[in-house]
This record gives C-alpha cells, structure tokens and sequence, in this order.
C-alpha cells in the first residue's frame, strides 16, 4: 500500500469524529478528513504527515463530489473551500454545516464516547442551544497571533501560520471591531477579552525575552488588569487573561444547571467542596442553595486569591492546591456534602475519581468540556457503584466541535 504525502483521494464520509473531522476509511484504513460531512463524498488531500507506516491518515476537503444537504457556505470566509487548506483560518471547524446539524453530530460524538468508555445504558442528551440562531457574534475571548513578519490573525487549522483575516464572525462585534484594528506588535500573541462591562481589553503577550525594542525585558511582569463578571447577581472579579467562559450565556447557563442537579440534595451541616473552582462561580451556587461550610480548590494561585475576595461573604474556605493532591489530605472523617467537579479539557482521572469515591459525598456535580474525558470518569465513577442520574449538554461554542455536558452522580 503506497500513500505519498499530498496524494489526492476520492473518499466516501461515513462518520464523524470527536475533534471535528469527518471519518472516511480508504484500503482498510481511517482517514480523518477536515471540512466534509458524512454522507458526503469528497476529494481531499492528504497532510504531509500521511505515511504507510501511518494507523491513520488526515486530510482535507478540497472539493465536493457529493455534498450533504447539511452544507452550507463556511460562515467565515476565509475558512471557506476556495482558499488552500493551509490558507483556511482555524477555530471554526464546523462553519460550513448547518447550525442545527451541528448538534446532532455533537450529540452524536457524546453517545459514541459514552458507548466506548461509560459503560451501557447511558443515552446522551440533546445538545441545547444558546445564543444567535445563527451561532455568530458569542467570543468574548479571542487569541490571535503575531508573526515575526508582523501578521496578525488565527493560526491555520493543525499548524502555527498566521492567517490574515478581514472577519471575525463568532466574536463579539467590539471584539471583532477591535481585531481589525490592530498594527505593530511585537511577535508573539495578542488576548482580547470583553467582560461583562463591554469594554475590550487588547492583552499584548510579546513572546519570552522581547520588548518593543527588541532588547530582552527585565524585571518582574506587572500584575494583569483586573475584569468583573456577574452571574446570578453575583460579581466575580479576575484578572483579564484570567480563565472564564467564552460564550456571554455560558457560565450562567452551567451555574443554572449545575443549581437544579443539586436542588434539595445540600445539607448545611455538611461541607461542600468546588474543586477545579477558578475564581468562584460554583461556590457561590453551592451557598446559593443552602451550604453554609464550602472549600474551593485551585491550583492557581491567582484565580484562588480573586475567589477568596469573590467570596468574602460567604463562608468558603479557598485553597491553591492541586485537587488530587488535596483530596488525598482530606480527613478520614470529613463529612462530605455536594461536590462540583469542573476539570480541565484532560478529565479529572481515576487518581481523583478514587479519592472522591473515598470521599463518599451526597453527589457530584460534573462540568465537563471534553466528551471523551468525561466518558472516561463515568466509566470509572460507574465501576466504584455510582450512577449518572442525569445528563445535559450545551453548544456554547457553535461552529467549532467543543460543546459543554453537566452530569449528576450520586450512589
């Protein structure tokens, strides 16, 4: 079987992918082919990285053969069929499918990772909407970058080549407004950030060692701006490079859920922990319904500086720890309440799965970013005898594959 880097193939589209390819399979082999739908047949070319002693290729669509009724035009330009795939601009993945086909795939990748990893017997929800009916106009964070050539944009699909651009449709339109208008900067990547005031904050992030000179800095970084978000009446101060939810609906939209899975399940004489809990947002839903004793657990020193402060008026303790590290220290006797669980893109893992089981809490919120992450600690949670009692799962990133799932385990 020979495949030369960039060979042109006619491929048939029979499923699709967590990560937002479609899959095809040619002489007995996956190929993983970016900007098609299944039930497509496309031509695609293979990337460079396509070798014979390859499990699985990718490639991308450079014309279709068959197209679905599902396509439509790429909702950005310049990430559209007619530029050159290394031309295309990354970070919208699924723009060129029909916003509410988009969900069904979504869902669809949900049940697979749960069919593979949990275990039988879960059944993924329906992918809710939020935002535009369009999916357009949600990034209140964006991040460009800045070439040594002094081109800014997104980097193209799987590589670090600045893509110039003329649009920015999914972000916010002051944030969009504000990405155009950038010039001079130093090499590097550039933040822009609109919280809850409106007001865009442009975060220059020169790389390691230069400054507008060219002479390699010196001295401490100066602390960050800070930016306030509000949920549920509640500010949430951070820095403004500082994590938070992308989509203007989306933390307000898992505070809401995460509140009704724990509605009637928090006793106040129990203590109640937000591991992986940034600057806050769940605490404050933990105490929202009843809780009175809450520890919050970040491995970010700053994020558990803004939540202590976030917090101040409620009784939480707010701890700059690695969760698994902090769970293996927690007292044999501790009486464990409700516990949410919001891990990185990674999963908690079953060094943290364990010790929660130890733990033995009333339930777990679980706030998970990745499918297949998530899959995976069900799949362990459901081996140690808990079960999922309920599952939800939000497209607060439209146009790209990423989506949100909130799940409830309890005994």
């Amino acid at each position: 079987m020979t495949s030369p880097a960039r060979e042109m193939l006619d491929l048939d589209l029979t499923g699709f992918a967590h990560g937002g390819t479609a899959i095809a399979r040619h002489e007995g082999r996956v190929v993983f082919v970016a900007d098609a739908i299944p039930g497509e047949r496309v031509r695609a070319r293979l990337d460079e990285g396509a070798g014979a002693d390859r499990r699985f290729w990718r490639a991308d669509t450079v014309e279709v053969l068959e197209a679905s009724p599902h396509r439509r035009a790429h909702v950005w330009a310049e990430a559209g069929l007619d530029r050159d795939p290394q031309d295309r601009a990354g970070g919208a993945d699924l723009g060129h499918i029909e916003i509410g086909h988009q969900r069904v795939l979504k869902q669809q990748v949900l049940q697979e990772a749960l069919d593979r990893f949990a275990g039988e017997g879960l059944v993924a929800p329906e992918v809710e909407a939020r935002g535009s009916e369009d999916g357009t106009a949600w990034r209140t964070r964006v991040t460009l970058h800045v070439g040594d050539d002094g081109r800014i944009g997104p980097y193209a699909a799987r590589s670090h080549r600045v893509i110039e651009v003329a649009s920015h449709p999914l972000a916010r339109p002051a944030v969009a407004a504000e990405a155009l208008s950038l010039r001079g900067l130093q090499p590097g990547r550039v933040d822009l950030v609109e919280p809850a005031d409106g007001r865009v904050r442009v975060l220059p992030r020169p790389e390691r060692g230069r400054r507008a000179s060219g002479r390699r800095s010196q001295g401490a970084r100066p602390r960050e701006q800070q930016v306030v978000e509000r949920v549920a009446g509640r500010e949430f101060a951070l820095d403004a490079g500082g994590f938070w939810q992308v989509h203007p609906d989306a933390a307000t939209t898992l505070h809401d859920a995460v509140d009704d899975m724990i509605a009637g399940r928090v006793d106040a004489d129990a203590t109640h922990f937000d591991l992986y809990g940034g600057v806050g947002l769940f605490s404050a839903t933990l105490a929202g319904r009843g809780a009175t004793d809450i520890v919050t657990v970040e491995s970010d020193r700053r994020a558990t500086e803004h939540a202590a402060r976030n917090l101040i008026d409620l009784d939480v303790q707010a701890v700059t720890d690695r969760v698994d590290r902090f769970l293996a220290g927690i007292p044999a006797e501790t009486r464990a309440g409700v516990v949410v669980l919001d891990p990185p893109r990674s999963g908690a893992g079953r060094a943290v799965v364990e010790s929660l089981d130890a733990l033995d809490p009333e339930a777990i919120a679980y706030v998970a970013c990745d499918p297949v992450a998530l899959a995976r600690d069900l799949g362990t949670f459901r081996e140690k005898g808990w079960q999922v009692q309920m599952l939800r799962a939000f497209d607060l990133f439209p146009h790209s594959h990423h989506f949100e799932t909130v799940a409830l385990l309890a005994r």
